[in-house]
């Protein structure tokens, strides 16, 4: 899930659109009842639909819930599962973190649990660097997720691969074909540039030391780059490759809490620095927020007044007149003005009310 999937489906708009949200488990035995449970809420739905419209008329739609049900890999199943329709468009979500089970008909899709995932889970790109393909994987905490179409898998063919590398006086065969490894790997880089450029996430390389080399000589996301990897893994599975790949996660965000704790002191002794959700609220609406610091588990619902200001607590975040959680509405303010998001584990921010801003002016 990126952010490009979370704005499409919150752009949909209009009646009926179907959310199904449930818990599921990554491990037998209490996984054998996941599907059982997605059969009877899809069930449930398909009642609810039918009882308001005429089958004819909301077909698009249970064909494509019925696709969706069809389509999830229970093998691979996260904590939490999110699948929505409309007579337009359809998808499912694996989250890392439990859902409330429920079936929803609305005007528009139930995303704020994807809204948490995509705000609240350290994310980041893997590429193994392989020939035989390269492969790219969306990475949540200690998942991955292998990238399909948008130019991946890549495949090298040529010369030394699906052709035999050309002979004869003057041409030197290994430096011919490292110029055209050079040039697969700038064909790489390309289309995840393609991928990545809603979100400068960090990123992990694998693969083996002359693929990693051919590929820092040609990247123009060296900036991403937060880890590297070396060993072939061609045909390593994803929840495998999740294994290595998520303690190099681990350390690069450790690094980068401390490096923010660092400008965050700096930010404080140039008077560049607010505290508490209240006055981070307003300078983030004013596009001043250059670094968001905030500890994961804070939420905060909350009435707004009109034009935006200001934030007062509201103790229920159900009701119709709060903002669920105005932490994930500052982040995706921040984020949508150019700024940074880190996270932080609970009680790290405690002198700072659990959420402080470094400011840009």
């Amino acid at each position: 899930m990126n952010r490009s999937d979370l704005q499409l489906l919150q752009a949909m708009r209009g009646y009926p659109a179907l959310s199904i949200l449930l818990p599921t488990h990554r491990t037998f035995p209490e996984n054998r009842q996941d599907p059982i449970r997605v059969k009877n809420l899809a069930r449930q739905a398909i009642e609810l639909l039918t009882a308001q419209f005429p089958k004819r008329e909301i077909e698009p739609l249970l064909k494509r819930l019925e696709a969706l049900v069809a389509e999830i890999d229970y093998d691979h199943a996260l904590d939490g599962l999110a699948l929505f329709a409309n007579q337009e468009i359809a998808g499912k979500f694996y989250l890392p973190f439990p859902l409330q089970e429920r079936v929803v008909l609305d005007q528009t899709f139930a995303t704020r649990d994807l809204v948490y995932a995509l705000n609240r889970s350290p994310r980041y790109w893997v590429l193994a660097l392989g020939e035989q393909p390269a492969r790219l994987f969306e990475g949540a905490r200690e998942t991955l997720v292998e990238i399909t179409g948008n130019s991946f898998p890549k495949i090298y063919e040529g010369p030394g691969a699906t052709e035999p590398l050309p002979g004869g006086f003057g041409i030197e065969k290994s430096a011919y074909r490292d110029e055209r490894r050079r040039q697969f790997f700038r064909e790489v880089d390309a289309a995840f540039g393609q991928i990545s450029a809603a979100e400068a996430l960090p990123l992990i390389l694998m693969g083996i030391d002359r693929n990693l080399a051919f590929f820092n000589e040609v990247t123009a996301h060296k900036n991403l780059i937060a880890a590297t990897l070396a060993g072939s893994h061609d045909k390593t599975p994803a929840h495998e490759l999740a294994k290595l790949v998520w303690p190099l996660m681990q350390e690069h965000t450790r690094s980068e809490r401390q490096k923010m704790l660092k400008d965050l002191g700096v930010a404080i002794g140039a008077g560049k620095y607010a505290a508490g959700i209240t006055s981070a609220w307003r300078l983030a609406h004013e596009g001043r927020g250059a670094v968001l610091l905030v500890e994961e588990g804070f939420r905060y619902p909350a009435r707004v007044e009109a034009g935006g200001l200001p934030l007062t607590p509201a103790d229920d975040p159900t009701a119709p007149d709060v903002i669920a959680d105005a932490v994930d509405e500052m982040i995706e303010t921040v984020l949508l003005k150019g700024g940074r998001v880190v996270f932080f584990q609970d009680g790290a921010l405690e002198a700072h009310q659990r959420i402080a801003m470094i400011l840009r002016y």
